[in-house]
């Protein structure tokens, strides 16, 4: 407990200093890719302090020339970080509400161009999916966890409607990621961070062109689908490259 105690005041501390970089770097150099490098640096040093280590299956998978909507399972806190260290490329993130009210780490979120989301008000939601459209228009890739929470035991739970009618919308393909192992390490609710290995299956693009927002339930029903059975295999069964393609990260 002490060792997480420690943790959780390192991750403080370098939280609140690559902020402050996330706010100031812009400023001399403007840019919202800027900073979400720099929110990709910080997600790299919270994993190593935290003795975190991660493989990384099917990266190859991410499109590097078109937008993109990546959805991950979601069991734990240290899932933001796998997908901010560990997903090539640039991305925006929509987050909840609650998290742009943290000092400074919210103005910095806002500076990366991540977008807040009210998941109690539909009317702000609907806007925020529309900012994420717009996103999406000029280029830019989405992250979202369509459970809208973490899970408390581990298990996948419903996906929420929202990010694939903006999927269907804008016509761009889904890429689902399964992350396996999180939920141990650091589950709901607790601040005992336990060292260990995490694997993230980056799964194939699943293009959205067959789907209307009258079908979006089918889509569902196989986003949720890939996402379980590759966390259930580790993406052996996924057609995904298990062995060629492996990333550890560095401790």
């Amino acid at each position: 407990m002490i060792r997480s105690a420690l943790l959780v005041m390192l991750a403080v501390a370098v939280t609140a200093f690559m902020s402050l970089c996330a706010l100031l770097f812009p400023r001399i150099s403007p840019g919202e890719n800027k900073a979400h490098k720099i929110a990709n640096l910080w997600a790299k040093m919270l994993l190593k302090l935290s003795s975190i280590r991660v493989n990384v299956i099917g990266r190859e998978n991410v499109l590097m020339n078109r937008p993109q909507i990546f959805m991950a399972n979601h069991q734990s806190d240290f899932d933001i970080l796998i997908v901010l260290a560990y997903i090539p490329g640039q991305f925006r993130w929509i987050v909840k509400k609650e998290l742009f009210k943290i000092p400074v780490f919210g103005k910095a979120m806002k500076s990366a161009g991540y977008i807040e989301i009210d998941r109690q008000n539909h009317e702000k939601a609907m806007r925020s999916l529309e900012e994420a459209a717009q996103k999406i228009r000029e280029g830019k890739s989405v992250m979202t966890f369509p459970e809208g929470t973490r899970s408390k035991d581990g298990t996948i739970k419903p996906f929420k409607q929202g990010m694939f009618h903006l999927a269907i919308q804008a016509g761009v393909p889904i890429v689902p990621i399964s992350i396996i192992g999180a939920h141990e390490i650091l589950p709901k609710r607790s601040l005992k961070v336990k060292p260990g290995r995490i694997t993230m299956v980056i799964g194939r693009p699943v293009e959205v062109s067959g789907y209307t927002i009258e079908t979006r339930a089918e889509l569902i029903e196989r986003i949720r689908n890939i996402i379980i059975r590759n966390v259930e295999t580790g993406g052996a069964s996924s057609g995904v490259p298990t062995e060629t393609d492996q990333i550890e990260a560095p401790l």
